[in-house]
């Protein structure tokens, strides 16, 4: 199973950057957007695991203390569309707290640079510089492990474990 650890979004941040994809759509920017069900903020990317049973042990450990999250304007990486976080120490400790986790169990993830974003589109095209970034916040009180997989040619993402 393909999975991922997050942080999923409020009702009013995921209407926050909804409303912001609306605008980036009325201006003709093109691309696969991302469902709002599937908005997030990626912390670490594990892709194929076999058993998450080690995933789960391994988050048991991390000391998560709440934290407030605030957008931060929107960016790209190539034509891949994101929406930016202001970092802050609950979040980079919270990053930093979790790799050591995954580290001293021996599991493997994405181990490039955590740049905080929530992706809007991928393959995108179009004047995106127009458009309002999102605003808001949101205390962040849970962290998910999350499944992805492919249902009906779409991509849906369950939440398989959580610490709070």
């Amino acid at each position: 199973m393909r999975l991922f650890i997050a942080i999923r979004l409020s009702e009013e941040l995921t209407a926050s950057v909804t409303g912001t994809m609306h605008g980036l759509k009325k201006a003709g920017v093109k691309g696969s957007y991302v469902p709002s069900g599937n908005l997030h903020l990626t912390l670490a990317f594990l892709g194929e695991v076999q058993d998450r049973t080690p995933v789960e042990e391994a988050l048991r450990t991390v000391r998560f203390r709440p934290f407030r999250l605030s957008l931060s304007g929107m960016g790209s990486f190539g034509d891949l569309l994101w929406v930016g976080l202001k970092g802050n120490q609950g979040l980079s400790g919270l990053v930093r707290d979790i790799r050591a986790a995954l580290d001293a169990a021996g599991i493997e993830y994405d181990r490039g640079k955590f740049v905080p974003h929530i992706t809007i589109i991928r393959r995108s095209s179009g004047k995106w510089q127009q458009v309002p970034a999102p605003r808001g916040e949101m205390m962040v009180r849970r962290v998910s492990l999350m499944r992805s997989e492919q249902k009906d040619g779409k991509r849906v993402y369950t939440e398989v474990y959580s610490i709070i």
